[in-house]
This record gives structure tokens, C-alpha cells and sequence, in this order.
């Protein structure tokens, strides 16, 4: 099946960014608000902490398109957040939730 939606966006072109935070409540806010801010569609999220719990991971799937490495770049900059890693948009981590969110 061709998944695509009305603004071309692909599930197969696209990107999975790991961001590493000081876990604290907001900080998944602050990361999430500069895509909404520029209109970046986020296709998934998910957020975990990391060990006891000082930092979490969180784990973003977006479309890919010629502002992602601007985005990277501003979270980055962001105060909590200790690192950005980029993947391929098949990462394991949302592939092996697909399962789950399947129609009943």
C-alpha cells in the first residue's frame, strides 16, 4: 500500500531523531514546540527515562525535508537537551511499534 498523505510526505523518506534531556517537566514540550512553531509535522513520539531517571530519551519521527538539519541544529541549542543522534527513517524503535498501532 502507498501511504502518502496530501502533502507528500512518505513514511519510508523521512527521519528518526534520538534526543538525549535533563528530565524535567516541559522538556518534551520545549523540544516538540520548535517543530509546531515552523509547521514541521512530527509523525511519532515517544519518551522514556533513561536509568534512575535524570534524563530521558526521546525518540522523533519526522518527514525529511531541506529544514531538518536547521531543526537539529535549534534543538541542539535547546538548554536540556545533552545530545541529537539521526537515524534512518526504518529505526527499530517505531518499526517495532507498528504492531501496535494498527486499525482493529
Amino acid at each position: 500500500m502507498n501511504m502518502q498523505n496530501l502533502d507528500g510526505f512518505h513514511p519510508a523518506a523521512g527521519a528518526v531523531l534520538e534526543i538525549n534531556v535533563i528530565n524535567h517537566p516541559g522538556v518534551m514540550s520545549h523540544v516538540v514546540s520548535l517543530f509546531s512553531r515552523r509547521s514541521y509535522n512530527v509523525e511519532g513520539i515517544l519518551c522514556l527515562r533513561v536509568g534512575e531517571g535524570r534524563q530521558s530519551r526521546i525518540w522523533l519521527q519526522v518527514g525529511e525535508d531541506a529544514r531538518l538539519p536547521q531543526m537539529i541544529r535549534q534543538i541542539e541549542k535547546l538548554e536540556d537537551v545533552i545530545t541529537v543522534h539521526r537515524h534512518q527513517a526504518g529505526h527499530a524503535v517505531f518499526t517495532q511499534l507498528q504492531e501496535f498501532f494498527q486499525p482493529d
